[in-house]
């Protein structure tokens, strides 16, 4: 079964070496009791070292069921170690933090016998010894003598071959040692037993055969192995077959040891555990740099979120607009430029003119282009990846929306507003500007606008106060600020206010006149608010058809009371207000309406009578029943043109001659205009002051009025023809205070006026002076697969870049003229903040990483201190079969354990630490900064303490798996 041959043993010590066994020759039965005796140093503890395979001979051979051990691996010894040998040594060996039960399982945990059975086994073994009842006692708590016992189960539990015990009773009293032999003998039946022992006594009482050792030689054996029988000849083995050496290599790999990641996080907790104060400490100090880590990460998540919030709502009130005639303002400037640095190319000696009027025109005519929406919208609509890309994508139409109000005293229009006109402020032209300013994003003068359709997003700019969101087409809420406040300006457009009482208001303030405005704070609750009725009416239904052709009927009141009786009715469900932390809202007037309203109004126009009867006849003018003018008859208005312009010129050439005439004759081409005048166009401040006096007009409006008295009844024909005898005294004061810029453009008004009168009379009766476009944008026909507009709202700035990119694959996809020409608004204005904090982030996250390294590293010198105060558990283990991998394993897994501690305390200690940092951020400032961990980084941070903390312990770990198993057994 085992045999030694000719085992020699040197140890080499500074320059000499030491020779502990000298040739030792043993062959032992498959069950025998053998004590091995002589005085210390003699080899003793030496050779049976090497016989349990925790120490290697120098020269020889050791034979194992007749298989010599000298190719034997490291892996190979293990598995002997763990499966062939069991270990009782003098002072038992234990592990101190391991109960009796966990003691003796440890063995067979390495086996890989499962957990049933392990338990079911170790428990039968200390029973064997009689110790059933003391399972879950830790070693500390138990008599040498049950330690001893302990340590027999531990050894038996894996029905080892062999039982090496060394000084098994050295630390014992006498009677109990001799229940410990008693033990041994009865064992002995079963198994080979090898003593080693200094009690000659006890081996001569026990022992069935006795070996003595002296100066590393055998130099008496009781009972050698069949000494006088002469061993037979044996034949020659047959060489292996692939099938043997497969089966070979099969069956070792069944036997080889190996421990589990979680006995070895469990050997390390159950030592942490026993350790808790240091433990802790050495944790706390790991997480320092876990924590100023996840601060930063709060902090900068806080002002992230901010910062989404805010791009979100941004983007949600500056989308990427495309309309279809658009010019693009990047390459108009960057033309401009590149126009301007190609011009300047003369000498500096004097100052020269700089056409950049005329470059400015030039060049919005080359990059003014019209976009083909139609196919765009259909892009759009198959391209999958947008919708998450995006809060909305918004289309937009020429049809006006129509909005009136009933009252006793009649219909008021409440959409388009015309307030600032009707005040005096500015002119319907100024009005279109300021509406389309407020379709991009600007301060419009419609208090109407097109809700987002995206409710998740109107749900985290607004509270709703009272009632609901929309959810029909012909319902609308109504928007107050953040102080539950509506300006005037609203109330007046929405007639919550008496809007004539501004009638005029600008005219009459500019005039001197005293006036007053309403400046009363009124109240109204929130249910007068939702009790707002409204009116549409679709832009055809102005029109009525009279003698064949249609005609507006917008100036006849009983007309409009009807038509907007008869309009779809809009109701008011529910009052919004901006969310305090909403840096932007995507509602930009004071009334919110649905896209479908838009729809249904389309839908409407487009099914009228008029618009159906356009659509039927193109050539014909459905206003005035003349055909529209075209390139085949154009000629015919060309010739029949040619005697008006005639006389046109003739006219021309007497007002020049009248023109000649006086200073008084002169000025005679002025009409002074209406009472809202400014400083004429022309005149410098101080020329108007003087022609105040020279009038003897007190004000603007006496002046307004003498002009409208003098030439109410002037003949302009008699001024053209330059004769001045037929005007009045008065007429002929008047023209005396117009200066000389005044009678100029009094000039180019009459050929102005001449000129168009000449193109009416040329047309008159024949071709209408209109087009089917124009009629049709009149009527506000549109189709809904070709938008006017189409608003992109990106989600963030990423989004934003994508979708551009989405816009420049389509251009890239289609020809020349059907290229998209876009307005960003937005542009580069917040996406380099986001980069400066993230830059800012990764410096200070830098700089803490630091100290996350270097708490690092003492906790690899604190798992190099654990390895040299578990040195003597790295023995035990060692001897019931544990690789150096496992002994690696255990002391990682401890690592492992604390830098997991580690990133936990520094998350949770992080966590109570942002309740403080968000009330002083609270206190100082008022941007709606909440500092927060998210999970993903607090999973992640976690896991980089862990993996720090496991490359910090490598080296701790290495040592602890090359550490001598003799050596560290002999450690105390």
């Amino acid at each position: 079964m085992l045999s030694l041959k000719d085992i020699k043993k040197d140890y080499v010590v500074g320059d000499s070496t030491v020779s502990a066994l000298k040739g030792v020759s043993i062959d032992f039965r498959e069950n025998e009791f053998v004590s091995i005796l002589g005085p210390s140093g003699c080899g003793k503890t030496t050779l049976l070292n090497i016989i349990g395979g925790l120490d290697r001979y120098t020269s020889g051979d050791l034979n194992i069921n007749g298989k010599s051990t000298k190719d034997f691996k490291d892996c190979d010894w293990d598995s002997y170690r763990n499966h062939s040998i069991g270990f009782v040594f003098q002072s038992y060996n234990l592990i101190p933090h391991q109960t009796v039960l966990s003691n003796v399982e440890l063995a067979l945990t390495l086996s890989g016998v499962s957990k049933s059975e392990r338990r079911e086994r170790a428990v039968k073994a200390l029973e064997q010894v009689g110790l059933g009842d003391q399972l879950h006692k830790k070693p500390n708590q138990m008599s040498g003598g049950q330690m001893q016992r302990v340590a027999i189960a531990r050894a038996l539990v894996n029905e080892p071959d062999i039982l090496l015990a060394d000084e098994p009773t050295g630390a014992l009293d006498t009677e109990t040692s001799v229940q410990i032999m008693e033990l041994l003998k009865s064992i002995s039946k079963d198994k080979l037993i090898i003593m080693v022992t200094h009690n000659p006594e006890l081996a001569m009482k026990y022992s069935s055969r006795i070996i003595k050792l002296l100066d590393g030689k055998v130099i008496d054996d009781s009972d050698p192995l069949d000494k006088n029988v002469v061993e037979p000849i044996k034949k020659p083995e047959k060489e292996p077959t692939k099938a043997d050496k497969k089966a070979a290599k099969k069956e070792r790999k069944k036997l080889k040891t190996s421990m589990s990641f979680l006995t070895a996080l469990s050997l390390s907790r159950n030592n942490l555990m026993t350790k808790k104060a240091r433990t802790l400490l050495t944790s706390f100090a790991g997480s320092i740099g876990i924590i100023g880590i996840a601060l930063i990460l709060s902090i900068s998540n806080g002002v992230q979120l901010y910062i989404d919030q805010v791009q979100s709502d941004t983007l949600s009130s500056y989308p990427l607009q495309i309309t279809k005639t658009t010019a693009s303002i990047g390459e108009i400037m960057n033309t401009m430029a590149k126009n301007h640095e190609d011009s300047a190319n003369h000498d500096k000696d004097k100052v020269y003119s700089q056409n950049a009027m005329g470059e400015m025109i030039n060049t919005l005519m080359e990059e003014t282009k019209v976009n083909n929406l139609e196919k765009f919208k259909k892009y759009l609509d198959d391209n999958s990846d947008l919708k998450d890309l995006t809060s909305d994508v918004q289309y937009t139409y020429a049809t006006t929306l129509n909005v009136f109000t009933e009252s006793d005293s009649g219909v008021m229009q409440v959409n388009p507003s015309t307030l600032l006109e009707d005040m005096g402020y500015m002119s319907s032209t100024q009005m279109e500007a300021m509406s389309m300013s407020g379709s991009m994003g600007g301060m419009g003068t419609d208090v109407w606008s097109e809700m987002i359709d995206n409710e998740e997003l109107i749900d985290k700019q607004y509270d709703v106060i009272a009632g609901r969101l929309p959810e029909k087409y012909n319902e609308v809420v109504l928007v107050v600020d953040k102080n539950n406040e509506i300006n005037d300006y609203v109330l007046y457009s929405l007639g919550l206010l008496d809007p004539s009482s501004l009638n005029g208001i600008v005219r009459r303030a500019m005039a001197g006149e005293d006036i007053s405005v309403d400046s009363e704070q009124h109240v109204y609750t929130y249910d007068e608010l939702l009790d707002l009725k409204f009116k549409v009416v679709p832009t055809p239904d102005f029109y009525k058809k009279k003698d064949g052709v249609w005609e507006d009927m917008t100036g006849d009141e009983s007309y409009m009371k009807k038509a907007v009786a008869n309009g779809t009715e809009i109701s008011v469900v529910g009052i919004l207000r901006p969310d305090e932390d909403a840096s932007s809202a995507s509602i930009s007037g004071a009334i919110g309406y649905r896209h479908d309203l838009m729809t249904y109004l389309i839908d409407e126009v487009d099914n009228s009578e008029i618009v159906k009867e356009q659509i039927a006849n193109p050539d014909i003018d459905v206003f005035t029943g003349l055909k529209f003018k075209t390139d085949e008859n154009a000629a015919d208005t060309d010739s029949s043109s040619e005697t008006v312009s005639d006389s046109t010129a003739d006219t021309e050439s007497k007002a020049d001659e009248t023109a000649d005439s006086s200073d008084t004759d002169k000025k005679a081409g002025l009409v002074a205009g209406d009472s809202s005048m400014e400083i004429p166009e022309g005149m410098t401040e101080e020329q108007y002051k003087a022609l105040m006096e020279q009038s003897g007009a007190s004000d603007t409006g006496e002046l307004a009025d003498m002009g409208m008295n003098a030439m109410g009844s002037m003949d302009m024909s008699a001024i053209q023809g330059g004769d001045m005898s037929s005007l009045t005294e008065t007429q002929k004061k008047y023209i005396a205070s117009l200066s000389d810029e005044q009678l100029e453009l009094m000039k180019q008004m009459l050929k102005e006026q001449s000129d168009t009168n000449a193109d009416q009379l040329a047309n008159s009766g024949k071709y209408s002076t209109s087009n089917y476009d124009n009629n049709m944008k009149t009527l506000g026909y549109s189709v809904v697969e070709d938008p006017d507009s189409i608003n992109i709202y990106p989600v963030d700035f990423a989004s934003k870049e994508k979708i551009i990119d989405i816009i420049d694959d389509y251009n890239d996809s289609v020809g020349e003229e059907d290229k998209i020409e876009y307005t960003d608004y937005v542009g580069l204005m917040m996406s380099s903040i986001t980069s400066i904090i993230n830059a800012i982030g990764y410096v200070l996250i830098a700089f803490v990483a630091i100290s996350l390294v270097v708490s690092s590293i003492m906790i690899g010198i604190i798992t190099y201190i654990s390895v040299l105060e578990r040195t003597k558990e790295i023995g035990i283990l060692r001897s019931i079969g544990a690789s150096k991998r496992d002994i690696s394993r255990v002391f990682n897994a401890e690592t492992v354990i604390v830098g997991f501690v580690a990133g936990a305390l520094g998350i949770m200690i992080s966590y109570l630490l942002t309740i403080p940092i968000n009330m002083i951020i609270a206190h100082l400032t008022d941007v709606p900064i909440r500092a927060s961990i998210p999970v993903s980084a607090a999973v992640i941070l976690i896991a980089i303490s862990v993996c720090l903390t496991l490359i910090a312990g490598l080296f701790p770990s290495r040592v602890a798996a090359k550490k001598d198993p003799v050596i560290a057994l002999r450690t105390e």
